[in-house]
């Protein structure tokens, strides 16, 4: 067994606990005070230094004992999502409309546990090791901020690898990856359709906001479907409508809200026009008017080849040839890891934890989202492992 797993193994216990810790107490986007407050006095236990960002960015900072130029930083994400949660699970949330459901207790819990790796063999390390732990993940931009305020500088940081914890597709015991874009760039979309209020049996007197709306969601997919390349990739999704009084009234405004996947940057910088051009002439048509909202949002995760070689490798190290994978098809969801890939050369892992006789096979956001945490040992050990390889120049 590889060394760093088999350390990994003998410690999982405490780092289960800390997961299930920061489950039972989940904090919103830059809300993550007690699971800061627990991830620092790690650090100090372990004679880590840190510095803090906001009001919960912590970044620590491991430097090795023999000479090296080089920096790598590894991410974990903390925050929750405003879910209630259904697991039935023993440490499930204590805290109503709060749930981790996408893993990031796994991550933090993950990345506590190699500094505690690192921290024992820190004697044998060629160069420093940044550990991010980030807040708002899901919102509002926690990567982008900490890059802004410095996080990857002082010393300045090479490379930068995270995972991610998968319950679909990917048993327990497996990693996948894959070079180029690996997650979908995401923008918000918010529209609203003014009309005329009046009496629903006197249609012909008012304007119909409902009836122009939902011409509205069905054009939209017509971008998909005959605006962009079918080679290429778009999700428009209307995730929410609301409009309306009561059954005999014709509605006088509807509001929708959505979200927007792409991963090619031409698709991305084209969707907005498409959209409002879509609107507005369904609005046209329809005696209305309309206002559309846009975020900038943020882009794909961009794997570098090199280090997802490199990553292959090193992962190999600690499962074996046949237990790590190249993907061949991205995910469409979002990551601001994005943000850290593109300051530097970077590597998103899928770290696989269905289980399916632990009922840990739900995908993410969903009220009844679980992990197999037996990955968190496998997590530990492989983030390790790259990271030494790189600082020794593999």
């Amino acid at each position: 067994m590889n060394t760093l797993l088999q350390r990994a193994k003998e410690q999982e216990k405490t780092f289960i606990e800390y997961r299930r810790q920061f489950h039972r107490h989940p904090e919103p986007g830059w809300e993550e005070f007690e699971t800061s407050a627990t991830v620092m006095r790690h650090l100090d236990s372990l004679g880590i230094p840190y510095t803090r960002i906001g009001t919960t960015a912590v970044v620590g900072l491991i430097e090795g004992g023999k000479p090296g130029d080089r920096c790598i930083g590894i991410r974990a994400d903390m925050d929750c999502l405003p879910i209630m949660e259904q697991t039935g699970v023993e440490y499930q949330s204590q805290i109503p409309n709060r749930m981790h459901a996408c893993g990031h207790d796994g991550h933090t819990a993950i990345l506590m546990g190699v500094a505690t790796l690192l921290s024992e063999v820190k004697e044998q390390i060629p160069g420093k090791v940044k550990l991010f732990f980030q807040p708002a993940e899901e919102g509002p931009g926690g990567a982008k901020i900490m890059i802004e305020q410095g996080a990857m500088e002082n010393p300045k940081v090479d490379a930068v690898i995270a995972l991610h914890i998968g319950t679909v597709d990917l048993p327990t015991g497996k990693i996948a990856m894959m070079p180029g874009p690996s997650s979908g760039g995401t923008q918000g979309l918010k529209i609203v359709i003014n009309g005329r209020g009046g009496h629903g049996a006197h249609p012909h007197k008012s304007v119909d906001a409902i009836m122009a709306a939902a011409h509205v969601v069905t054009a939209l997919q017509s971008i998909a479907s005959r605006e962009v390349d079918p080679l290429d990739s778009i999700v428009i999704t209307i995730g929410t409508i609301q409009g309306g009084y009561r059954g005999n009234v014709i509605a006088d405004r509807v509001e929708m809200t959505g979200t927007i996947r792409t991963l090619e940057p031409n698709v991305r910088n084209a969707v907005p026009g498409q959209i409002e051009r879509i609107v507005a002439g369904v609005c046209e048509a329809m005696r209305c008017t309309y206002e559309i909202e846009i975020p900038e949002g943020i882009p794909s995760v961009v794997n570098d080849p090199a280090m997802v070689a490199l990553a292959f490798d090193s992962c190999v190290d600690v499962l074996g040839k046949d237990n790590v994978f190249i993907k061949k098809r991205p995910s469409m969801g979002g990551e601001d890891f994005c943000y850290f890939a593109s300051a530097a050369p970077g590597v998103m892992l899928a770290l696989g934890a269905e289980n399916a006789a632990k009922n840990c096979n739900v995908p993410g956001h969903h009220p009844k989202y679980n992990f197999d945490e037996d990955a968190i040992a496998i997590g530990m050990a492989s983030l390790s492992q790259i990271a030494l390889d790189f600082l020794s120049g593999k």
